[in-house]
């Protein structure tokens, strides 16, 4: 992801991304230590504060709630750096399951 686009990115709007990631993450019903890894560079690279990083543990605990995660409510502006932190998630454990395929599949189809 670039640096600029990131910046570019409110505090909403950045707390909005990781959670869509997070969302992701759980796609196979399973965060695997690597995705964890990546949310954590992302959190790092976002510059999230104390609260908003609890809320990011949350999320890793348990999944946002489905009504939490609406792809429409993406500016079209930043859907780009969505699909490619979503991208970069799904991809981090070295395996793309078949519902988080799907699940991007759709996401890309919902962007058009």
């Amino acid at each position: 992801m670039r640096a600029a686009v990131l910046e570019s990115l409110d505090r909403r709007q950045r707390l909005q991304l990781i959670k869509f990631v997070c969302s992701f993450a759980w796609a196979d019903l399973e965060v695997r230590p690597e995705e964890r890894a990546f949310v954590a560079r992302m959190v790092e690279r976002l510059e999230l504060d104390p609260e908003e990083k609890a809320k990011v543990r949350r999320w890793l605990e348990r999944p946002p709630a489905p009504d939490a995660v609406d792809p429409m409510s993406i500016p079209q502006a930043h859907r780009k750096v969505f699909l490619e932190a979503i991208e970069g998630v799904i991809a981090s454990d070295g395996e793309i399951a078949p519902e988080e395929r799907d699940s991007l599949a759709l996401l890309r189809d919902l962007f058009g």
